[in-house]
C-alpha cells in the first residue's frame, strides 16, 4: 500500500471518524443531551503572522489569552465528562500562550487526546520536549515552498521559513531519540501562487522527518472581509496530485484532500440542517464556549463563559439547549462556509436521521 493509502486508511483526514464512537452517536439518536467528543480551543487571540487567506482575520488578532489556572480546572472537568480530543488552534497562534505546555499537560493528564495546529515558529526544542510526550499530533501550517513566497503568503519575515524547518527537524529528532508517538505533519492551502512549489515542499518536509503533508483547499469564512480567493477552482488539480505521489515513501504520505476540493468546487451539501453541533465545541481566547466557529460574535451561538461557569453548567444550560433546538429546525446551511470540518459528519448524521429503503440489507 502506498504512503497515501496507508495514512488515509489510518487517520481518514479527508473524511470523519464519528462512526468509531457508536455509543455517543446512539445516545444522540435516542435524544440524550450528550457531551462533545472533540473541542477546539484557542489559547491565544494574538498571532505572529497575517496570512493572506486567514479565515479568522475578522476576530482582530486580539492579545487575549486563556487564564491558565481556570482552564486547567476546566480541562480536568472536560476529561471526566467524556471529551476525548482537544486541538489547540483557534483565532490566534496557540504557542504564543506562555503556559501552553502546562495546558497541554493538564489536558493529557485528564485523559484527553491533545493536538496542535500551529505555524511552529515558536516550537523551539525546549518546548517540543514538553509537548511531544503528551500530544497525539502537531500539524504545521506552511503555505509556500520558498522563504520568499512564505514571507509573502504568511506576511512575515522570510527568516521564519528556515526557523520552522529547523524547529520541526529538531522535533523529529527528539521524537526519535525519546521513542515518542506524536505524529508530525505539515499542511498547505493550495493557491495559484504556491502550486508549483508543492513537490519541493513535500520533499523538504519529508527529508526533515515529517510523517505527512496535507494539501487542502481554501475556505472562506463568511465574516471575513478578505475574499481574494473566493473564485478559486480545483477542477484541474489532478495532475498535481499525481505528481505529489512521487514524493511519498513508506514512512511519508502526501494527503491530497481531493474530496474537500470537490466540495469547494460544487458548493453543494448532502444535508439540510447542521446536526453536528452536539459532538464538538469551540472555546475562544476569552474562554467563551461557542456552538460553531462560523457564528463567532453572534450571541445566539455563545453558550457561556468558562470563567463564570463550569463546562457542565454551560453545556446543560438553557441557552445552549435553546440554540441547539433552533439550529436543528431553522439553521440555513447556505450561510455556512464551504468545506467546514463538520460537513462530512453532517452527511453521516443526516443519513442516520433519514433512513432509506433497503437499509436493513446490510
Amino acid at each position: 500500500m502506498s504512503g497515501q493509502g496507508n495514512f488515509m486508511q489510518n487517520y481518514n483526514i479527508d473524511g470523519h471518524k464519528l462512526h468509531l464512537h457508536p455509543e455517543r452517536v446512539a445516545d444522540w439518536l435516542a435524544g440524550e443531551n450528550i457531551y462533545p467528543l472533540y473541542m477546539e480551543l484557542s489559547p491565544s487571540g494574538a498571532c505572529n503572522h497575517r496570512c493572506v487567506f486567514c479565515s479568522m482575520d475578522f476576530m482582530g488578532y486580539r492579545p487575549k489569552f486563556l487564564d491558565t489556572d481556570i482552564m486547567c480546572e476546566r480541562l480536568r472537568e472536560c476529561g471526566k465528562l467524556g471529551v476525548r480530543a482537544l486541538m489547540f488552534a483557534g483565532e490566534g497562534e496557540p504557542l504564543l500562550h506562555r503556559d501552553i505546555a502546562i495546558l497541554a499537560e493538564a489536558a493529557g493528564a485528564s485523559g484527553i487526546d491533545v493536538a496542535f495546529t500551529t505555524n511552529a515558529v515558536l516550537l523551539r526544542p525546549e518546548l517540543s520536549r514538553r509537548l511531544l510526550p503528551v500530544t497525539s499530533w502537531i500539524k504545521v501550517s506552511c503555505n509556500a515552498g520558498t522563504p520568499e513566497k512564505y514571507a509573502a503568503t504568511h506576511r512575515t519575515d522570510s527568516r521564519d521559513f528556515a526557523t520552522v524547518m529547523e524547529n520541526m527537524a529538531a522535533a523529529a529528532s527528539i521524537r526519535e531519540k525519546e521513542g515518542l508517538a506524536c505524529a508530525l505533519g505539515f499542511q498547505c492551502i493550495l493557491l495559484p501562487e504556491n502550486a508549483a512549489d508543492m513537490p519541493a515542499l513535500a520533499a523538504r518536509v519529508r527529508d526533515l522527518g515529517a510523517d505527512y503533508l496535507v494539501i487542502k483547499p481554501y475556505t472562506h469564512h463568511p465574516q471575513s472581509p478578505t475574499n481574494a480567493y473566493g473564485d478559486i477552482s480545483y477542477a484541474d488539480s489532478q495532475a498535481l496530485a499525481d505528481r505529489l505521489r512521487e514524493e511519498e515513501r513508506e514512512n511519508f504520505s502526501v494527503v491530497y484532500r481531493s474530496a474537500a476540493m470537490r466540495r469547494w468546487d460544487s458548493k453543494a451539501a448532502a444535508f439540510e440542517r447542521c446536526l453536528a453541533l452536539p459532538f464538538w465545541t469551540y472555546v475562544d481566547a476569552e474562554a467563551n464556549v461557542w456552538g460553531c466557529s462560523r457564528h463567532l460574535r453572534e450571541d445566539a451561538f455563545r453558550y457561556g463563559s468558562l470563567v463564570e461557569q463550569s463546562f457542565a453548567e454551560i453545556w446543560n444550560g438553557e441557552k445552549r439547549l435553546t440554540s441547539l433546538a433552533e439550529c436543528e429546525k431553522n439553521m440555513d446551511i447556505g450561510q455556512c462556509h464551504v468545506t467546514c470540518r463538520m460537513e462530512v459528519i453532517n452527511e453521516y448524521l443526516w443519513r442516520l436521521r433519514h433512513p432509506q429503503a433497503h437499509d436493513n440489507f446490510i
